[in-house]
């Protein structure tokens, strides 16, 4: 079989610096009927060029994707931050916007985009939830690097999951703060659960690898789907033949932890956010994993709660120790990020925040919420 040991380690080879690489997923909505889905076509027309250089893409559903470049903590926000002001500009003369929620409840879920790998993926996952995972969620996705010790990062992001889970809880459906979260969770946990962390990641990413179901095997430029319950382990009794590396580097392509290694580290748990909410969901992840001061204040107060993800979910900050967790941590990336070179205007709107939604114990999820049967 292909080296998983070394395929894993390399996933947790990078760059020691401290960039900041943003992913921002959003919903888009016809502003004057907001039940009606958005052809994908309509909303690539309305693009206009984007001063920051983000990548854009699009997700099965017509979800629309912004990947900004990595760069340090300033200047990532701010271009970022230009990139959004001109897509919501564009798409409010075509009569679209940008949704401010992680979980698309006005409409029911359409797969828009046909490639093999949606195709096979879409047969792999099911209805209703893979579906609704492919076409009507929506997030914020965090790319840190891993600095001089990547273990020290990689169990940052985890121990922190469940409090910022809870404080930017931004999908309400079905009783979920997080409805976003109640969807993935009702997927295949071997791809969607936390990896095990045992000691060493590499060999935690590289059992994780090893056993989580095979999704597809790639046959004649196409994607067959894999349906019989078979892991990465069993892929040469499946498919009739030994994995390639290729085989390995596409398959961890199909694994969707929280936190997952790539040469960065990928904080995948969090809701989308509004446009003036995302940069300060960056802003506090950034700090709480990259500053270690911050981080010594935070993971004290959010290890009693490392284990909550579900409660973190369903609940948000209405949950007592998840607020109280999620205040000291708040206050610890608001006195870190001026050490990381912030500007006052952001350290003032991740303190706005706490104020409003933190301390409060209201996670956005609540306000969405109001909105709805206002």
């Amino acid at each position: 079989m292909t080296d998983v040991q070394n395929y894993a380690r390399d996933c947790f080879r990078g760059v020691t610096s401290d960039r900041l690489g943003v992913e921002l997923e959003f919903l888009v909505f016809d502003a004057a009927d907001p039940a009606l889905h958005v052809p994908v076509a309509r909303i690539a027309d309305a693009l206009p060029t984007l001063p920051g250089g983000s990548r854009v893409t699009f997700e099965p559903g017509g979800q629309l994707e912004l990947s900004a470049p990595p760069d340090v903590l300033p200047a990532a926000i701010a271009k970022l931050t230009a990139d959004v002001g001109a897509v919501r500009l564009a798409l409010a003369r075509a009569g679209l916007r940008l949704g401010g929620r992680g979980l698309d409840t006005l409409r029911p879920p359409l797969r828009q985009l046909r490639e093999p790998r949606y195709e096979a993926m879409a047969a792999f996952l099911g209805r209703p939830h893979g579906l609704t995972m492919m076409c009507s969620t929506a997030s914020v996705q965090i790319n840190l690097d891993f600095g001089d010790d990547p273990r020290v990062r990689w169990e940052r992001a985890h121990v922190l999951g469940p409090v910022l889970v809870a404080a930017f809880a931004n999908s309400p459906a079905g009783g979920w703060a997080s409805g976003r979260q109640a969807v993935w969770s009702r997927l295949d946990p071997s791809r969607t659960a936390p990896v095990p962390r045992g000691g060493d990641p590499v060999d935690d990413w590289a059992r994780y690898l090893l056993d989580a179901r095979l999704m597809l095997v790639r046959e004649d430029g196409g994607f067959v789907p894999v349906l019989d319950g078979s892991a990465f382990r069993d892929f040469a009794r499946v498919a009739g033949r030994p994995p390639g590396e290729d085989d390995l580097a596409y398959h961890a392509t199909t694994l969707f932890p929280p936190v997952r290694p790539r040469g960065w580290l990928e904080v995948r748990y969090l809701d989308a956010q509004g446009a003036a909410e995302w940069p300060v969901c960056v802003a506090v992840v950034h700090a709480l994993v990259i500053d270690d001061r911050a981080a010594g204040a935070a993971l004290e107060a959010a290890r009693p709660v490392a284990h909550r993800w579900m409660e973190a979910a369903r609940l948000g900050l209405a949950d007592p120790e998840l607020r109280r967790s999620a205040s000291v941590c708040f206050r610890a990336a608001a006195e870190a990020l001026p050490r990381l070179g912030a500007e006052p205007r952001l350290v003032a709107r991740v303190r706005a925040f706490a104020s409003r939604h933190i301390e409060s114990g209201r996670s956005p999820a609540a306000d969405q919420m109001e909105e709805m049967y206002a």
